[in-house]
């Protein structure tokens, strides 16, 4: 490539990586296609436009372009990354993990790829799989949050629940502001039946999060495997204010609510009118754990 050439295409680069930091995908989009015109052989261009297209969710474009990147050089793990990122877009999940397993394979220390193939294994279920793989990531990483979080999905998926409840203890000794990990705590400590300790993990992701409809779900579960109607509907009419199309038709099949669900609260609650989301009856009640500091209770075992 002539010098001028090779300048030519750095300023289109330069532009469209700005445009892609901003949000403009479209106008990085245009960037890329004149950098492709400078050089058709250009991977980079090709790989970051089909990243472009991922954003603008115009996946057909996205994985040609990962495609093409891959036809110049097969051996450029970030296209096969790219490739399995749409693939698993699309719901594709075979795909993706082949993709995510390519791009591994080229470079060991390519985290993202290890983290998003443990994820395509969660929806496959090939949850021992998932597991591992996000067990890998952790040797390489061992203060990732995200990955112990996601280890303790699979396994729970398999039933083990005092190993799931280990890795988000890990989890939170490292993020202890993680709200969703305290909520997840919080579902394995109830199928645990230690209702008391599940009720402190939810009051500790409401501390970190509010509105904050699962945790507020998750403590009326608690209530009602206790057969405790009253606190449960209360609970429940939170988490119902703010999503009640999820929460109206999710408590009526779960079997955490089994106890309860034929009571005078639930069935009043379940059949009168949707609540707006300033009737939600959240500030007494997560406020007065307001002065719990980061792993000061020592129950919550981390």
């Amino acid at each position: 490539m002539a010098v001028s050439q090779l300048r030519t295409s750095q300023v289109w680069h330069g532009q469209a990586r700005a445009l892609f930091s901003a949000g403009h995908y479209r106008a990085a989009v245009k960037r890329y296609n004149r950098a492709l015109e400078v050089d058709p052989e250009d991977v980079d261009a090709w790989i970051n436009r089909g990243h472009a297209f991922c954003q603008l969710e115009q996946y057909d474009l996205a994985l040609a372009s990962f495609q093409q990147a891959l036809e110049l050089a097969p051996q450029r793990a970030a296209a096969w990354h790219g490739q399995g990122l749409v693939q698993a877009k699309i719901s594709d999940f075979a795909a993706a993990v082949e993709s995510f397993d390519q791009a591994i394979a080229l470079n060991e220390r390519n985290h993202e790829a290890c983290f998003n193939r443990g994820h395509a294994l969660l929806r496959l279920n090939r949850f021992l799989e998932a597991a591992d793989s996000f067990d890998q990531l952790i040797q390489q990483e061992p203060d990732n949050y995200r990955a112990w979080y996601n280890r303790a999905i699979a396994l729970a998926a398999m039933r083990r629940y005092h190993d799931a409840l280990s890795c988000l203890d890990t989890a939170l000794s490292i993020k202890p502001t993680c709200h969703y990990a305290w909520t997840y705590r919080g579902v394995m400590l109830n199928k645990l039946h230690r209702f008391r300790d599940a009720l402190l993990s939810f009051d500790r992701s409401l501390y970190c999060r509010t509105p904050n409809a699962n945790a507020w779900y998750g403590k009326a579960a608690t209530y009602a495997l206790q057969g405790k109607s009253k606190s449960a509907a209360q609970w429940l009419r939170n988490a119902i204010a703010v999503n009640p199309s999820l929460y109206r038709v999710l408590v009526k099949t779960d079997p955490n609510f089994s106890l309860v669900i034929n009571s005078a609260e639930m069935q009043t609650l379940l059949h009168s009118r949707a609540q707006s989301r300033e009737n939600v009856q959240d500030s007494l009640e997560w406020q007065e754990y307001s002065s719990l500091e980061d792993g000061s209770n020592s129950t919550l075992n981390f």
